[in-house]
């Protein structure tokens, strides 16, 4: 037999506006909205993340010669070709 629970949350205004709108789109509750939201976010921090390695100098302490950290698109692609296997 499932339990359920009555609780009060603080939502954004804007956020309960958007929520309700999604229910009645869907045809679905706003309690199902916000239980699929729950279990979506939920789901996705128990996921593990792969890890990055960002391209650094081992001999210099600090980034690859010829990597700009302001610059995020070369960094994005030196990233990209580190994961390359060719």
């Amino acid at each position: 037999m499932l339990l359920f629970m009555r609780t009060t949350v603080r939502l954004d205004p804007h956020l309960m506006r958007a929520a309700k709108k999604l229910a009645a789109e869907t045809h679905r509750t706003l309690t199902a909205v916000i239980e699929d939201a729950l279990r979506e976010v939920i789901a996705r921090a128990k996921s593990p993340r792969p890890e990055i390695e960002m391209p650094i100098s081992r001999k210099l302490g600090g980034a690859m010669p010829g990597v700009d950290l302001i610059k995020t698109s070369e960094l994005l692609d030196r990233l990209e070709r580190s994961d390359d296997p060719s």
